[in-house]
């Protein structure tokens, strides 16, 4: 097996690489990549410089892959690492450049270490990260992380010296809800009270809501998305990731993933939120609304796209990073986990030190929310466990 590193997705055939990633995971499709390249979202310029190797037999074929990305800074991650670079910093030393493998302002889980369904799984993987250690080495990395790493991936990982890492998301699982009110039965009688008052803020503001799909999206449609999305950001003092060619070419390129849910009031669209589609899940990315209209992020990121999930027999709704509010609204804790490796060995071991007291405070902090899911069976569960 040889690796070939490369300097750009668009340098490598579209079919080799979506071999590898599968149909699973919007993120890792070469469309989906590329479109962050070339639209200046995640490049060189904006300090994502692509990196991402390609394992091949001695024909050429691919075998395995990694989506890497050489970092001039911490943003766009979502998992956080700034004391580790400002440590660094303190005694004279630099963090950035640092190597990433990950999915550019995604925080999903999924594979990083690609690989085809017929090859040795174990050799592929270890070839894999030998390369990205040879990478990291060589453009004079101080570390190579591993951003939102599946079980499987974690666990090689960990066998190959990485320092484990882990975090709280909160996922909405579907086990067969045949409607929104089917999912509404679960819950404790003060909580649905309080989600059907929310939905019925909006209604009473004259919005309704609606899901568009593929090529249904209308450049006029992407740019009162982006208005909104925009200003949001901005609002809250955020940093604005995509530019608007980004939504363009994926349209172009990925129509089959693309599920904007816009939030009319009249012809006025006062809302909108932008989701991906997988295999099995949907993937809720970004936003915007007006500020003024009560309940309209929840209406428009969760209960809209729910209805959505249960429609289209998706099993697991994502709502991004963060977010102990998504607890009340049928959201469940779950577990994230990241792999990381630090060349200077005084940092190595005040990491591993502090992962270790991180995991046991995630472990716990996981336990309480699961003492205030908004379910009266689960709920029942935490009172017989207490």
């Amino acid at each position: 097996m040889r690796a070939r590193w490369y300097r750009s997705y668009t340098d490598i055939a579209a079919d080799a690489w979506n071999r590898l990633a599968g149909d699973d995971i919007p993120f890792l499709r070469h469309e989906y990549l590329c479109a962050l390249e070339e639209s200046g979202s995640a490049c060189a310029a904006s300090g994502w410089t692509p990196r991402p190797i390609v394992i091949e037999d001695r024909a050429g074929q691919a075998l395995g892959a990694a989506p890497l990305w050489l970092k001039s800074h911490s943003f766009g991650e979502l998992v956080y690492d700034f004391a580790w670079a400002e440590a660094h910093a303190r005694t004279g030393l630099n963090y950035y450049p640092k190597l990433i493998a990950a999915l550019p302002f995604s925080p999903v889980t999924s594979p990083r270490l690609l690989v085809a369904p017929e090859a040795d799984r174990a050799a592929v993987s270890d070839r894999l990260i030998s390369a990205a250690r040879e990478l990291a080495n060589d453009s004079g990395a101080s570390s190579l992380h591993w951003l939102f790493t599946d079980d499987a991936d974690t666990r090689v990982l960990e066998r190959h010296g990485f320092l484990h890492r882990t975090a709280v998301q909160f996922h909405w699982q579907n086990p067969g809800y045949t409607s929104f009110g089917d999912f509404l039965t679960g819950f404790t009688a003060e909580k649905r009270k309080k989600l059907k008052r929310e939905r019925r803020q909006v209604c009473d503001a004259g919005i309704v809501t609606e899901v568009l799909t593929g090529h249904e999206l209308t450049p006029a449609l992407w740019d009162a998305f982006y208005e909104l999305y925009a200003g949001n950001i901005l609002r809250h003092g955020g940093m604005i990731h995509l530019t608007r060619d980004f939504f363009t070419r994926l349209g172009r390129t990925f129509p089959e993933a693309m599920v904007l849910v816009l939030a009319r009031r009249g012809k006025e669209i006062v809302g909108a939120a932008f989701n991906l589609r997988g295999a099995d899940a949907l993937y809720g990315r970004y936003w915007g609304g007006r500020p003024s209209i009560r309940s309209l992020h929840f209406e428009t990121c969760y209960y809209t796209p729910i209805e959505y999930c249960i429609a289209h027999d998706l099993r697991r709704f994502e709502g991004g990073a963060g977010g102990e509010h998504k607890l009340a609204r049928g959201f469940l804790p779950v577990v994230t986990h990241s792999a990381h490796w630090l060349r200077h060995p005084q940092f190595t071991h005040a990491v591993a030190d502090f992962l270790r007291r991180e995991q046991r405070s995630v472990a716990h902090y996981v336990d309480e929310l699961n003492e205030h899911v908004p379910f009266r069976n689960m709920i029942s569960a935490a009172d017989e466990r207490r």
